[in-house]
C-alpha cells in the first residue's frame, strides 16, 4: 500500500468513525478537548502504520481501541486514577491485565450514550454560536480546520483560535460529559438543532461570497441530522428537522441556473427535485406527527416544504395553508422573518394588495432594518402591482443590503427589469 493510499483511507475513516472515537474517549477523561488530542494520536499512529501494515479489516474499531488505550495509559499515570475509576463506578486493578478489558466492556455498552453526550457538550450554551457551530463540525462532522475556514469564508487561524478557545471555556466552565435530564434537555436539545441548522443553511444560501449554495455544508447538516434521528427517535422536532432539511435539498439541482446564478422556486424546473430526498421528508414528518405531541418550529417548517413538496406545479401549492401554518408559526416562535414570510404566502394565497399590507406592518421593525429580504420582497409584490418605479427602489436597497454576489446580481436584474 503506498503512502498516499494509507491517506486517503486514515482520511476517509476519520471523517466516519471520528466522532464515535472522540466520544468513546471523552468518556474515559471526562474532556472534550483532551479525548481530541487523544484521537488525534490514534490517527498519527494510523498513519504510521498503516502503509507498512495495510488498512485494518474494522478500521475504525483500530482507531478506537488505540485511542482508549493511550486514554488508559495516561489515566494510569495521574494521581487522580482512583478517582476516575470512582466516577466510572467500577472498581478495577490499577496494576492488573484486566483495566483495559473492563473499560473495553463499558465503553461498548454505550457507544450511542457517549455520541449524545458528545452532541450537548459541543452545542453547550456556555459557548457562543459561533463557537458552538465550529467545535460541532470539527468533533461531529470530522472537518479539518482549513475546511471548516473555507466552508465559512473565515481565516484558518480565526477558525484555529476558536476551537482552542470553545475547549478551554468548556473546561472552565466545567461543562459535564452528559446528557441533560429533565426539563434541561428540551432546553438544551434547542440549541443542538439550533446549531445544526444554522449549518445547513449557511450551506443552503450563503450569506457572503460568490457561491449560492455551499452543498458540502448542507450535506454535513443532515449527516448530523441523521444521527441525531438515531440517537432520538422520539424527539418530533429532530424528526422535523431532518425532514426539513431533507425536503429543501430535493430542490438543490433546479436552484441554480447554468452559469450557477439563483432560480427562485416558482421559477424552478420540479422534473430536477430529488423524489428520493423528497419521500423520505414526507416520512419523517409522518412519524413526528405520529407522536402526537405538540409541533415545534422545525416541524411546522417541514410541513410548510412539504407544500411546496406536494405541488407538481407552481399553480398547485396550497398557499392558504402555507399561510396559515405560518399564523401557528408565529404565534410557537414569534419573529418578524416568520411574518415576513407570511406575507408572502397570503400574496400568493389571497393577492399582492393585502401582501403589500402584511409586509408594510414589518417595515418599521429594528430587527429587519438590515434584513435584505424585506425589501426583495416588498419589491416584488410593487412589480406584481404595476408600481414600477418604487419596485425598482427597493430592489436596489435589497442589492446594497446583502453579501452574496449572486444574489446581487439577481436583485440588479430585477430592478433593471423594472
Amino acid at each position: 500500500m503506498t503512502i498516499t493510499d494509507a491517506h486517503g483511507a486514515v482520511d476517509a475513516v476519520w471523517r466516519i468513525e471520528s466522532a464515535r472515537i472522540i466520544a468513546g474517549v471523552a468518556r474515559i477523561v471526562r474532556d472534550v478537548g483532551l479525548a481530541e488530542e487523544l484521537a488525534q494520536d490514534a490517527l498519527v499512529a494510523a498513519l504510521e502504520q498503516w502503509p507498512e501494515s495495510g488498512v485494518p479489516n474494522n478500521p475504525g474499531a483500530w482507531l478506537m481501541a488505540i485511542a482508549k488505550r493511550r486514554a488508559i495509559d495516561l489515566i494510569r499515570r495521574k494521581e487522580t486514577y482512583q478517582r476516575k475509576l470512582a466516577e466510572m463506578g467500577h472498581e478495577l486493578e490499577i496494576d492488573g491485565d484486566s483495566v483495559e478489558d473492563d473499560v473495553e466492556a463499558i465503553l461498548e455498552d454505550h457507544i450511542e450514550d457517549d455520541l449524545l453526550r458528545l452532541v450537548f457538550t459541543a452545542c453547550h450554551p456556555v459557548l457562543t454560536m459561533d463557537a458552538r457551530v465550529t467545535l460541532t463540525l470539527k468533533l461531529l462532522g470530522g472537518l479539518k480546520t482549513d475546511e471548516i475556514a473555507r466552508a465559512f469564508l473565515a481565516p484558518e487561524t480565526t477558525i484555529a483560535q476558536r476551537v482552542v478557545r470553545a475547549k478551554k471555556n468548556l473546561a472552565k466552565a466545567g461543562v459535564e460529559f452528559e446528557v441533560p435530564a429533565g426539563p434541561d434537555l428540551l432546553d438544551r436539545l434547542s440549541s443542538v438543532l439550533e446549531v445544526v441548522y444554522l449549518i445547513y443553511n449557511e450551506g443552503y444560501s450563503a450569506t457572503a461570497g460568490d457561491d449560492w449554495m455551499r452543498p458540502a455544508l448542507c450535506n454535513e447538516a443532515m449527516r448530523l441530522g441523521r444521527l441525531l434521528t438515531e440517537l432520538m427517535p422520539t424527539e418530533p422536532e429532530v424528526l422535523g428537522l431532518l425532514a426539513l432539511m431533507e425536503l429543501q435539498s430535493s430542490r438543490a439541482n433546479a436552484r441554480t441556473g447554468p452559469d450557477g446564478e439563483p432560480v427562485l422556486l416558482l421559477e424552478q424546473d420540479r422534473r430536477r427535485w430529488d423524489r428520493l430526498l423528497i419521500r423520505r421528508g414526507l416520512e419523517g414528518i409522518d412519524r413526528a406527527w405520529a407522536l402526537e405531541k405538540p409541533p415545534g418550529p422545525y416541524l411546522l417548517q417541514a410541513a410548510i416544504a412539504a407544500c411546496h413538496a406536494r405541488a407538481a406545479d407552481p399553480e398547485d401549492t396550497d398557499w392558504a395553508r402555507i399561510a396559515g401554518l405560518y399564523a401557528v408559526l408565529a404565534q410557537v416562535t414569534p419573529s418578524p422573518v416568520v411574518e415576513l414570510n407570511q406575507a408572502v404566502a397570503i400574496s400568493m394565497a389571497f393577492g399582492p394588495e393585502r401582501g403589500l399590507q402584511a409586509v408594510d406592518l414589518l417595515a418599521d421593525d429594528p430587527s429587519l432594518k438590515d434584513y435584505h429580504l424585506l425589501p426583495s420582497v416588498r419589491g416584488d409584490l410593487l412589480f406584481k402591482l404595476g408600481r414600477l418605479d418604487e419596485a425598482r427602489a427597493e430592489f436596489e436597497k435589497a442589492a446594497a443590503l446583502t453579501r452574496n454576489e449572486r444574489e446581487r446580481k439577481l436583485l440588479l436584474e430585477r430592478a433593471a427589469a423594472c
